[in-house]
């Protein structure tokens, strides 16, 4: 099964990143043919300074890297490193009707948050459908904010495959129930459109603000209190297992639970669990140009499975002669 996902450098990576993308797909690369890219060009529709954009494509390298991706065993590059998905995209837009564009919830949420509504932002979802078509990818790992664009792509691949002849595997969408969902410090989805991550890689000292920060309600200590409720508890819940689970969960309900204890133990619990990764990055950051072979590496391995699709499309398309 051929497995793919990507994610955007527009920042530093968050538990929601970790736990919503980049665990799932460090698990994938031992059972599937996994190809995991870092979306630069998608993170041009929120990031427009460029030696940002830079640095950042090579800090989420280095995170995935030292979490356990393996170039190995994966194929593992960046998007802006294969030009085949910018002629795809191109050939792309002229099956996509405007009107598929326009109805699509991320790009109204964006707008309605004040982002500039150009045409990157737009087409969008053609870019991510050229991303997963351009390698024939079967399965494509979302979240539920990710849905509709999955289905989009697999709109216009059925239009394509239509007008021009069987050419493109039509992908299925993946959303794993087990997922969770990871909320912020303020309660909201953890994004960095809301400012409310907890990075991963965080130094020692803001960690422990973050955590600190994060909001409770002002139910006495002395009291019950629904664990399903508390941003502290959903966040510490991903460090536990379901037997440690169960049992903060029933003090909880017992009452006598203070918040403050509940965020030292969640900073204590994170602090641990990303040490290896931590180490490993430290090591890693000695050696940036390392870090860029192995991407570079990775773009020729998804070039070499990009070329037969391109090629087949354009002979589709007439762009062969």
């Amino acid at each position: 099964m051929r497995v793919l996902s990507g994610i955007q450098p527009s920042g530093e990576l968050h538990i929601g990143n970790y736990f919503g993308m980049m665990k799932p797909m460090i698990e994938y690369q031992e059972t599937s043919e996994l190809f995991c890219f870092i979306v630069n060009y998608h993170a041009m529709t929120s990031v427009s300074d460029g030696p940002k954009l830079a640095w950042g494509t090579v800090q989420v390298a280095l995170d995935f890297i030292a979490l356990g991706m393996n170039p190995d065993k994966a194929t593992f590059w960046v998007q802006g490193d294969v030009p085949e998905v910018t002629e795809l995209t191109w050939v792309l837009n002229n099956v996509t009707p405007v009107g598929l564009l326009l109805r699509s919830h991320s790009y109204k949420d964006k707008t309605a948050q004040g982002i500039a509504p150009n045409h990157g932002l737009l087409s969008y979802p053609v870019l991510m459908a050229a991303d997963i078509l351009l390698y024939q990818g079967e399965r494509v790992p979302v979240g539920k904010d990710q849905q509709q664009h999955l289905e989009i792509t697999r709109d216009i691949a059925i239009r394509f495959n239509a007008t021009f002849g069987d050419t493109f595997v039509v992908p299925e969408a993946e959303i794993n129930p087990n997922i969770p969902l990871v909320v912020g410090i303020d309660g909201r989805k953890m994004s960095k459109s809301y400012d409310n991550t907890i990075e991963i890689f965080c130094e020692e000292k803001e960690l422990k603000s973050k955590i600190a920060r994060i909001v409770t309600d002002a139910t006495p200590i002395e009291a019950p209190k629904d664990p399903a409720k508390c941003n502290v508890f959903i966040n510490i819940s991903l460090f536990l297992n379901e037997e440690e689970k169960a049992e903060l969960a029933a003090r909880y309900r017992k009452g006598g639970v203070k918040y403050s204890d509940v965020k030292k133990e969640l900073f204590a619990r994170m602090w641990e669990h990303f040490r290896p990764a931590r180490e490993k990055r430290k090591q890693l950051e000695n050696d940036i140009d390392q870090i860029r072979a192995i991407l570079k590496s990775g773009a020729e391995k998804a070039r070499a499975k990009a070329a037969p699709t391109l090629d087949l499309v354009r002979k589709r398309v007439g762009l062969a002669y």
